[in-house]
């Protein structure tokens, strides 16, 4: 029997509100749509990814002391995964909240999530988070994690993998004190400017010459339905995404892709390989209506088989 590799998630777990315009959206107006609630969380919803995908896991993050909190909870032990979260019963629970077209294109974002702020730079310094760490085989965190959680966290990793996405502009500079201790980031053009400190017209070559300037040593570049960018030691790459067979809803997708792409690297794969994986899973939350697609193994075959295989770039 193989033995599944264990992955330790820190950051975001929270009330995700996605509402949908029915018609043409108007700006500065009153739009008819539809809302819904669920709990995501860029880290929980990649988390949940790898464990469809064989992986063991354990989550910490942080919530409040509301009925947003139980829903949580439950969500957490419903996916089959350990949770090592605090809750503080004084706080309300963090919340994102995204207003999308009727295409599924996102219009804006609205980040609720001060308890992450306050709270995790003290849960990582918890005497138990270095016991947990030794028990597992690789780390992924968030930038929903504030830097200084993230210095500590890169100190009681002691060398072991540690993937990071990039949550958004705003939050990606926090990565900035550990970029050459992450194994791989995840993050898409708008994030990847930020980092390299780039405007829009930059090339994909000046992108990931500028990601690699500012200490990377390995990354994900996502592109909405562009060419997936990559690199690691063995040089550059990109894959093309195959064009998805209908578009629901394109929130998660890249916490799929960065979710599927890890478990695959925890498997052995090589980056370009795992992240093909991670493309099929991508499409397949792009064609859900939850950010965390269900599928089966044949589903996902299926998926993967549209996935080209990666391109080198000179």
């Amino acid at each position: 029997m193989v033995k599944s590799p264990k992955l330790l998630a820190v950051g975001g777990a929270h009330i995700d509100r996605r509402g949908q315009v029915s018609g043409a959206y108007v700006a500065a107006a009153s739009n008819p749509g539809a809302m819904r609630e669920d709990v995501g969380g860029g880290v929980f919803n990649a988390l949940r990814g790898a464990v469809r995908r064989g992986v063991a896991a354990s989550l910490l993050s942080v919530r409040g002391g509301d009925a947003a909190a139980d829903t949580v909870s439950r969500a957490i032990a419903a996916a089959g995964i350990a949770d090592l979260s605090a809750v503080f019963l004084d706080r309300t629970t963090p919340s994102y909240t995204a207003l999308i077209d009727r295409d599924g294109e996102l219009i804006v974002g609205f980040a609720d999530m001060a308890l992450y702020d306050l709270a995790f730079p003290k849960q990582i310094r918890r005497s138990k988070v270095r016991e947990v760490i030794a028990a597992v085989d690789a780390i992924l965190c968030d930038a929903n994690l504030p830097s200084a959680a993230l210095e500590r966290l890169v100190l009681l990793a002691g060398g072991k993998a540690m993937f990071a996405i990039a949550i958004s502009p705003a939050k990606i500079v926090r990565l900035k004190p550990v970029l050459g201790s992450l194994a791989v980031v995840f993050m898409n053009r708008r994030e990847a400017l930020v980092l390299a400190g780039l405007d829009d017209t930059a090339s994909e070559h000046d992108i990931l010459a500028g990601l690699k300037r500012a200490g990377l040593g390995s990354a994900v570049v996502t592109a909405g339905g562009g060419a997936v960018l990559g690199f690691d030691q063995g040089g550059s790459f990109s894959i093309t995404p195959p064009a998805p067979r209908k578009v629901v809803d394109v929130t998660g997708a890249g916490d799929a892709l960065a979710g599927t792409t890890v478990a695959a690297v925890l498997r052995g794969m090589p980056l370009r390989e795992a992240l093909r994986e991670g493309v099929a899973a991508a499409t397949l939350a792009i064609e859900s209506a939850t950010a965390v697609p269900d599928f089966t193994p044949a589903g996902f075959a299926e998926a993967l088989a549209l996935v080209p295989h990666a391109r080198e770039m000179a």
